[in-house]
């Protein structure tokens, strides 16, 4: 009995967060500055900041098979090596699709990593406020749940996490798409992407804006990381510390306070619930070295799994109060799945500009906020669209096979290709109740756990915003001058933009909603989701600065709750 007692002891936490990616790594620093004992549970393995790189200062003849995939990786990520990012140089920041599967009633693209730090080691780092045209439109045109929050709410948070994450960029005025914030100073466009800026600029004033992208590369040194190199491996792992991660920026400060345990393997089953309390008591963890089952106690649990690794964890936390998932009386866990749309737009050949060329890897691009459905613009569909994109010389040998060898090859080595620009569209995709997941118990993965069933479509909406999206960028490339300029549609499966949100979000009104204002589940207040499962709603931005702001704001309020006993 006394072992028992002891073993609860050592077991216990003030808050446990489970997830280490972007919004874990947020609660973890946020959590253990503000003096609480925090356990972080991470399902993979560790991957320690500049040792573990293995691959970010190799060159090219380094890597065995030129970083191509083998058939042994294609054989063990059917998944994954439907995406660019999988490659051999990154290999092991993807998941195993064999080990742990999924069911696709419908095409869905899940891209996954299993390792300390997520995904913030392997994201895009495109970093975007959203404004308050996105947080009131629920309420304005009635599609989705009205969000219990508004721009003013998050604004605070938004500079908080600017400033201590690093992001480089320009202010350019237009609160109510793009919000200015605290950037450091901006990587610069090239001589192409001036002059399509100032072409836009001179025939559609302030409607439309070409800027550079706002990226989370340190352009300065920040925080004792060092600035962005302009190597462009970013995918690598950067061992300057020259992007935001958990690794290079939460982490360390979250080790530094003497609060954090790290455990690495350990994948959280479900959420143990009290129901004599009728809060949360801690989490079920299954080791995934040895498959030992254990459990760990607190006050307070951040459910930080990324969106559907969060929700499959609710919704596997079946009780006599919760039978069908923690929280779900709303009847809405798993449900309003969303990701953007994208691969669709335009490129077209720049003439004029051959005396010209660029210096390094610039690991960024240009952007072009919504400018679809502001206004007095309206059109047949909801919501809008931004573009990401970048002006660049085409290859040295222009593509042409004849010369690819010999004489004719060497002189044509001398001289750069054409200029040619691209903008590409990143669309809004609207929450529908249908689009959903759900625990499929048919199928179990490497540890013995049921799997997610994933049922998600583009629907009609997203099909007439893909017209504009092409068109709109044709009509910008042609006013700045571009030849032979093409449109294009790639198509596109939820889950290939990798910034899936929804299935447990927030509102106002605990019968259509999962989580209140404050991201705490409405039935199970010490149990918080700051990941993108939260999301009501998506804008067309990309959103993991809005998942930092939201982490921080929530663990200043957990906090404050802790102290008044309200937890």
């Amino acid at each position: 009995m006394n072992l028992n007692i002891n073993l609860k002891a050592e077991n216990t936490y003030d808050a446990i967060v489970v997830g280490s990616g972007i919004s874990g790594g947020w609660a973890a620093k946020e959590l253990t500055e503000k003096g609480l004992k925090v356990l972080l549970l991470e399902r993979g393995m560790n991957i320690e900041h500049i040792k573990d790189y293995d691959s970010a200062m190799k060159d090219p003849w380094d890597i065995k098979h030129a970083g191509r995939l083998t058939e042994e990786m294609k054989r063990t990520h059917p998944v994954q090596k439907r995406d660019y990012p999988y490659n051999e140089a990154t290999e092991k920041w993807w998941v195993n699709d064999l080990e742990c599967p999924y069911t696709e009633v419908k095409r869905f693209d899940w891209y996954r990593g299993f390792h300390v730090g997520g995904k913030s080691l392997m994201w895009g780092r495109q970093s975007y406020r959203l404004g308050d045209l996105n947080f009131s439109e629920n309420a304005k045109d009635g599609f989705g749940n009205d969000w219990p929050i508004r721009y003013k709410d998050l604004a605070p948070w938004y500079d908080y996490t600017e400033k201590f994450a690093g992001i480089s960029g320009q202010n350019e005025g237009l609160h109510e798409v793009l919000p200015d914030g605290h950037f450091l100073p901006p990587m610069e466009l090239n001589v192409v992407e001036k002059s399509v800026r100032e072409s836009i600029k001179q025939k559609w004033g302030n409607e439309r804006l070409l800027t550079i992208g706002r990226t989370a590369n340190l352009t300065v040194p920040h925080n004792g990381r060092g600035s962005c190199q302009y190597r462009n491996l970013c995918s690598r792992g950067c061992p300057f510390g020259a992007y935001f991660s958990t690794q290079s920026s939460t982490l360390p400060a979250a080790m530094e306070t003497g609060n954090l345990t790290l455990r690495p393997y350990s994948i959280v089953n479900h959420i143990i619930y009290d129901k004599d309390t009728k809060k949360a008591k801690g989490v079920m963890v299954i080791d995934a070295l040895t498959n030992k089952t254990m459990e760990f106690y607190s006050k307070i649990v951040f459910v930080n799994g990324s969106t559907l690794g969060t929700t499959f964890i609710l919704l596997n936390s079946t009780s006599e109060a919760h039978p069908n998932g923690l929280g779900n009386a709303s009847g809405q866990l798993g449900h309003n799945l969303m990701d953007h749309h994208f691969r669709c737009g335009a490129n077209g050949d720049f003439d004029g500009f051959d005396k010209y060329y660029t210096y390094g890897r610039r690991a960024n691009g240009i952007y072009i906020p919504r400018f679809r459905n502001v206004g007095k613009d309206k059109r047949d569909y909801l919501r809008g669209f931004g573009y990401q994109g970048s002006a660049s010389r085409q290859n040295w040998q222009n593509d042409i096979a004849e010369l690819s060898f010999g004489a004719d090859f060497k002189d044509k080595m001398t001289k750069p290709g054409k200029w040619r620009m691209g903008l590409g569209g990143f669309g809004e995709m609207l929450p529908y109740y249908e689009n959903r997941v759900y625990i499929d118990q048919t199928k179990k993965d490497k540890w013995g756990q049921p799997v997610l069933a994933i049922d998600c479509e583009y629907k009609e909406n997203e099909k007439k915003m893909r017209e504009d999206m092409m068109n709109d960028a044709a009509e910008m490339l042609e006013a700045a001058g571009a030849k032979n300029i093409k449109t294009y549609d790639n198509d596109c499966y939820p889950g290939m933009a990798i910034h899936e949100m929804g299935t447990a979000r927030m509102g106002k009104d605990p019968k259509t909603s999962v989580l209140n204002e404050w991201n705490q589940v409405h039935e199970v207040k010490n149990v918080f989701v700051t990941d993108g499962a939260a999301m009501p709603s998506i804008g067309c931005q990309n959103p993991s600065l809005t998942f930092m702001a939201l982490t921080a704001r929530a663990a200043d309020h957990a906090v404050n709750e802790l102290k008044k006993g309200n937890l």
